[in-house]
């Protein structure tokens, strides 16, 4: 008997029949394996196939709308993946396809091709933030959400402090910062960031910018109140040497706040964004703090805004212990401190 326009057999047919369209291509199916193998951008799985850009494009639209693909957004550009559990005539063909394409020469050739990519995106975090500059917003809200730090600083500042703000990229804790503490230095090891910062900052007059590494801060001893070294240690090879240095210029009692990453599985951070770590775990930061003399006063998870997508942060205080605090009464104590907070900043 005929089958009625609209009739579920119908629909069937030519869903399946499209399905058979999107796969009948070769170059679609070694995108698809490529793809099942490692998340990809356009211009990456145009490289590995050896198509034109614009040809990719519109292979991995294709494969995409038929439900094969995932696609998500990195700054500008497109990444896509396999989709995990696909459905449908499409998805149940491509399982069918996929284990027959083993062995193949080509198939050998792109796997070559995929290591090679994967090798040229283990790239130093100096490059990647030299490259990145302004842009570095962007990318970071869409890893850890807008404004991450709003949930931290409550447990920090003085009005009358001096606060060095680590690796202050493009001055996100240097601009609410110094509308309510006395004096702030910006330090970052990358001019393209504090170019960015002192864009951002022109209208304040009590930031000062330093251009240093963070292991070897040319700042003197005892010299501020607080640091703050937030989303920086990940891309430090040496982590304990940041923080030693952090404390080293801190007076007695002074304290560091560190924001970043706890410890995840998210590997594509550190192919792709120059990450040395993969977060930081509250015995972590004890072992950095005792190996400096220094106390971890406390570890906090920070509640994740809803559109992060990076991994999980936390915030940890540490504190310099006191030094021969016992042999100085408290007018000394102030009197020194402020004789030594007019040299500081002068």
């Amino acid at each position: 008997m005929p089958t009625r326009r609209g009739s579920p057999e119908r629909g069937t047919l030519s869903e399946t029949a499209r399905s058979m369209q999107v796969l009948g291509d070769p170059v679609r199916l070694r995108m698809l394996r490529a793809l099942a193998r490692q998340d990809l951008t356009v211009g990456e799985v145009a490289r590995i196939i050896q198509v034109a850009q614009s040809s990719a494009s519109r292979h991995l639209r294709a494969l995409h709308s038929a439900g094969l693909l995932t696609r998500r957004g990195a700054g500008t550009a497109s990444i896509y993946r396999c989709a995990t559990d696909p459905v449908g005539p499409a998805a149940r063909a491509w399982a069918a396809i996929a284990t027959g394409l083993q062995g193949s020469p080509t198939m050998a050739d792109d796997d070559v091709r995929i290591a090679a990519i994967i090798a040229s995106r283990r790239i130093e975090s100096r490059e990647f933030f030299g490259r990145v500059g302004g842009e570095w917003d962007a990318i970071r809200k869409n890893l850890f959400g807008q404004a991450p730090e709003t949930s931290a600083i409550a447990d920090v500042f003085d009005p009358s402090w001096i606060i060095v703000d680590l690796g202050c990229g493009t001055g996100e804790w240097s601009a609410r910062l110094a509308p309510v503490v006395h004096h702030v230095i910006a330090v970052d090891r990358e001019q393209s960031m504090l170019d960015s910062a002192k864009k951002r900052l022109v209208g304040f007059s009590n930031i000062s910018f330093v251009r240093a590494p963070l292991e070897s801060l040319p700042l003197h001893d005892g010299s501020v109140d607080l640091a703050i070294c937030s989303l920086v240690l990940h891309h430090i090879d040496n982590p304990p040497k940041v923080i030693s240095e952090a404390l080293r210029i801190l007076r007695p009692g002074g304290r560091l706040l560190v924001m970043d990453m706890v410890p995840h599985v998210r590997e594509e951070l550190m192919r792709s964004m120059g990450h040395r770590h993969s977060g930081f775990s509250e015995e972590d930061l004890r072992r950095f703090a005792l190996a400096s003399g220094a106390v971890l006063l406390r570890y906090r998870r920070l509640a994740p805004p809803s559109e992060a997508k990076g991994p999980g942060l936390f915030s940890a205080l540490l504190e310099v212990r006191q030094k021969n605090s016992a042999a100085r009464g408290p007018a000394k104590k102030k009197a020194a401190h402020e004789k030594s907070r007019t040299r500081r900043i002068r």
